[in-house]
């Protein structure tokens, strides 16, 4: 078979990103049954076009696709040809290998194997373009499987996939059946489609569907079953085995070739099935005399068997609680997220792993104290799991908390959506001069301008941020509050606004961390000498008062 697949990935990536990896499962396949090969030389089921015998496709495919030039890498080690995998498809084949492991940790599916597979099928997509988004400047179709000189499957998908409306096409780097991609098709690279061109799609699609009937991949007959499924040819398996061993003992990743002059789709030849040698017929036997009948009485009527009770799958994924999460910045969130997966039923899903993971998100929120952001959590006896350690980032802004469940039989997602605020500024209790001269009274000459008046604002202590204060000249009234002068007939010092006019009050910036608020000039030209009034003061009414004395200018030397 053909099935195809790819996706996205940085070339100087040298490590994988565990985190991202894991962000596939999120968007697994949803999987169910689907018809497999048998033990022994696995005969597919009827149902089963995925697994009919379309040849070795390596083989289909032109000479030079076949076996292509693969440019090296830079770094020790890095291979040409069938040593080395490009990228995207790298990354592909490694992320589909964390993510099945995750939803079905019992089948043990190594990345080689489906490495092996894409080197088949289309040699990991080496000569259609293949972008770091998965996808293919040319599509990847197979022959027309119009039962000439191949099996025959009528359109499955109204030409979707494989750009015919007659008869279906293997598409994709993993060469897909599009009637089986409708039942494998999975979403491997989280962008919530699921494409059978994408080689991120193709290859966790190939995972789910190989991994099919809890076969267990370390073992070898299941092994041999799993690929017969994939092509019911022993020329397939062979080779498919032997690229996965080799990829076993080492492979670099190497960039990805650029498209070729290939005819899309690939122009194949296969083998035609040969005819059925005509059996001879068997000698007619002698008649022989009948003996005469005898009564036997009418036999009861067999009891129809029992239809077996079917086992429970997974049905539901419930949200518990609010959806909607909030925090403050920097803190713990108060309410936990939690989740009950049901059976179909009716019962909780006890033991099921529950895959909980960030998404989207703008804060630098973190999962426990390792600061993961995704988690594994199985549930309990009520199908209930909840997310320990969820903590708010640094920064205010949004998150999507997804969660999955999923076993051979379905997949199921269900989301939080976070907030996190910003965390509020302490609230100021104390202003005070904290300038080199703050044990000093404030005091200058008429004409000249007083500069360098800093005040700092507390809160039990310790620096305020974001502390805005309004700086204004006060006097006091009648009742001896102080009230802000008149602009329009105030004599005394004044500041000067952003365009360069006189103004007796000022909205000055809020604190930094240190709580430090720098007081603009303060101008005294044409101010008559005497004991004026600054008074700073915050939006809650802390107060600081300042008595600035001008003094006159002394008179010019004779």
């Amino acid at each position: 078979m053909k099935p195809l697949h790819r996706h996205l990935v940085n070339t100087s990536r040298k490590v994988l990103c565990t985190a991202a990896l894991a962000a596939s499962l999120t968007t697994a396949a949803v999987v169910t049954n689907t018809s497999t090969a048998d033990a022994g030389e696995s005969e597919p089921t009827p149902d089963s076009p995925q697994a009919t015998d379309r040849g070795d496709a390596r083989l289909d495919l032109p000479d030079p696709l076949a076996d292509p030039a693969v440019p090296p890498t830079a770094g020790a080690g890095a291979g040409e040809g069938a040593s080395g995998i490009p990228a995207t498809a790298l990354d592909a084949y490694k992320r589909a290998e964390i993510s099945v492991a995750a939803a079905l940790p019992g089948c043990k599916l190594p990345w080689q194997l489906l490495a092996g597979i894409g080197r088949v099928e289309s040699v990991h997509a080496s000569g259609y373009g293949l972008k770091n988004d998965g996808y293919t400047e040319k599509p990847i179709r197979g022959p027309r499987l119009d039962g000439n000189g191949f099996a025959e499957v009528k359109d499955t998908d109204k030409g979707e996939f494989d750009g015919d409306a007659v008869y279906d096409r293997a598409v994709g780097p993993m060469q897909f059946i599009p009637s089986t991609w409708a039942t494998w098709g999975a979403d491997g690279n989280g962008d919530s489609k699921r494409d059978p061109n994408n080689i991120y799609d193709a290859a966790l699609g190939a995972g789910l569907y190989l991994c099919a009937g809890d076969r267990n991949l370390s073992d070898q007959a299941q092994l041999d079953r799993a690929i017969l499924s994939y092509n019911n040819s022993r020329e397939y398996v062979n080779t498919v085995v032997g690229y996965m061993h080799q990829y076993q003992n080492g492979v670099a990743g190497v960039p990805n070739p650029p498209a070729g002059s290939f005819p899309t789709p690939p122009t194949t030849t296969l083998p035609t099935p040969k005819p059925t040698p005509a059996q001879t017929p068997a000698p007619t036997p002698k008649p022989k005399p009948t003996p005469t009948p005898t009564p036997t009485p009418t036999p009861s009527k067999p009891q129809e068997p029992q239809k077996p009770t079917p086992t429970p799958t997974l049905a539901k994924l419930e949200l518990l609680g609010s959806a909607e999460l909030k925090a403050e910045a920097g803190s713990a969130f108060t309410a936990v997220p939690r989740v009950k997966a049901v059976l179909s039923d009716g019962k909780p899903a006890a033991a099921k792993p529950i895959l909980f993971e960030l998404k989207d998100d703008s804060t630098g929120s973190f999962i426990a104290a390792e600061g993961k952001t995704f988690l594994v959590v199985e549930t309990d006896s009520e199908g209930i799991a909840a997310l320990p350690g969820l903590k708010a980032g640094a920064k205010a802004g949004g998150f999507t908390l997804r969660v999955a469940a999923y076993n051979t039989e379905a997949q199921l997602t269900v989301s939080f959506t976070g907030t996190v605020t910003a965390k509020p500024a302490p609230v100021a209790d104390k202003l005070a001069r904290t300038d080199a001269g703050a044990d000093k009274p404030l005091e200058v000459e008429a004409g000249k301008s007083l500069k360098g008046l800093e005040v700092t604002a507390t809160a039990q202590g310790k620096a305020a941020e974001g502390t805005q204060v309004t700086a204004g000249l006060v006097e006091k009234n009648e009742d001896g509050a102080w009230v802000p002068v008149d602009p329009a007939k105030s004599k005394g010092p004044w500041f000067k606004d952003k365009d360069g006019a006189k103004v007796t009050s000022l909205l000055l910036a809020p604190t930094g961390a240190d709580g430090k608020i720098a007081l603009p000039e303060l101008f005294t030209t044409d101010v008559a000498p005497g004991t004026y009034h600054l008074r700073l003061i915050t939006k809650d009414n802390v107060v600081l008062v300042l008595d600035l004395k001008i003094t006159a200018a002394p008179a010019p030397a004779a």
